[in-house]
């Protein structure tokens, strides 16, 4: 898939977030950037990565069920778009490092718009990752990153590890268990998107946030408040409407 389409679709979905826009009682309504804001752009070789990661999702899933989502498109809005909007809401960009000319919409959209702030080496886990969202499309928005993918499936392991190969990606641990063998490991952020019984695997992930640390669920605002009750032990953010959605949103608590 050519990188200036991908770039194109990604748009609504790196805009900068709107402070005091309605949140999900209408959770269809997003506004994608605010006014007189520049919205974050991904440099050239960041949307070769996920071009890449495209044409390796395609051949891979005619072999084994990756995503029931087969159009190049809608991949890129569904699975890039929605991981990428939360790792933009996780790792906020710096202020700009560098201006591009005036009136050239190329060179700007492959200048420098930022970069996100670095902890002292962040871990973040992907509970359930399955294709690898939104773990891996966070790990390019954020190269400073510490990864682990935690996925019991082995054939989905095995696809992880040649994505990882192919992307070049370091710093990254793709591990073949089930959360609940990592009972005591603990990580910066522990993200969950679209996994099989939620309200199981719910506490499992939150059992994997270090102390202080952040819980980050792409999931549909009818869990959220089953998750609030579940999960008493932490402070929740305002949600935030994941754009080009009726329903998803991206939730996060933060352990206290």
């Amino acid at each position: 898939m050519h990188p200036t389409r991908i770039a194109e679709l990604l748009e609504p979905f790196l805009g900068a977030p709107v402070p005091g826009s309605r949140r999900p009682s209408d959770p269809s309504h997003s506004e994608p950037a605010k006014a007189g804001e520049e919205p974050a752009f991904l440099p050239p070789a960041q949307l070769q990565s996920i071009s890449t990661y495209i044409d390796i999702l395609l051949r891979w899933n005619a072999r084994i069920n990756l995503t029931a989502i087969r159009d190049p498109d809608q991949i890129v809005t569904r699975h890039f778009g929605e991981s990428l909007f939360a790792a933009r809401h996780l790792f906020p960009l710096e202020a700009h490092v560098e201006t591009a000319a005036p009136g050239c919409p190329a060179e700007r959209s492959s200048a420098a718009h930022g970069r996100p702030i670095a902890g002292n080496r962040t871990s973040v886990a992907d509970v359930g990752s399955g294709a690898g969202f939104p773990g891996l499309p966070i790990k390019l928005w954020a190269p400073h990153i510490s990864l682990t993918l935690i996925e019991s499936n082995q054939k989905k392991v095995a696809f992880l590890r040649e994505v990882a190969r192919a992307l070049i990606l370091t710093d990254i641990n793709i591990t073949n268990v089930r959360a609940e063998a990592l009972s005591n490991a603990t990580f910066s952020v522990v993200t969950l998107r679209a996994v099989e019984s939620f309200e199981a695997i719910l506490p499992v992930a939150a059992g994997l946030v270090a102390p202080a640390g952040s819980l980050a669920l792409l999931i549909g605002i009818a869990q959220l408040d089953r998750a609030r009750l579940a999960l008493p032990q932490f402070a929740w953010s305002s949600p935030e409407p994941i754009p080009r959605s009726r329903n998803r949103i991206l939730a996060v608590a933060h352990r206290l």
